[in-house]
């Protein structure tokens, strides 16, 4: 996933969490908020240090990102969407916290089919 499509700055991720709407399972929290001027969906990664060391939390970081990159061309472009990651992804592999992410896009209908 290239950088331009990474929701960095503090204010964007408050955005999110003031104006978005939310959405959770047991191991994800999604927020999203509809930017009809985007051309391509933005993300953004919030893995707490509760979670646990560093490389942990990249790990899971990286199993998020290359979740999205598979789903990219199932995603509408319109929309920015900030992913909080809950303790039990800490002992899950890529395919498990990509089946729990595409859960919730569609429980949310932010997948196309």
């Amino acid at each position: 996933m290239r950088k331009e499509f990474r929701i960095k700055k503090n204010e964007e991720f408050q955005y999110a969490f003031k104006h978005g709407k939310s959405f959770a399972n047991r191991q994800l929290v999604i927020y999203y908020v509809r930017k009809p001027t985007q051309d391509h969906f933005r993300i953004g990664l919030s893995v707490g240090k509760k979670i646990g060391n560093a490389v942990t939390r990249n790990r899971i970081k990286r199993y998020l990102r290359q979740a999205f990159q598979e789903l990219e061309d199932c995603i509408p472009k319109v929309y920015d969407i900030v992913i909080i990651a809950r303790q039990p992804t800490k002992k899950m592999g890529a395919a498990e916290i990509k089946k729990s992410l595409t859960h919730l896009l569609y429980k949310e209908h932010l997948l196309k089919k």
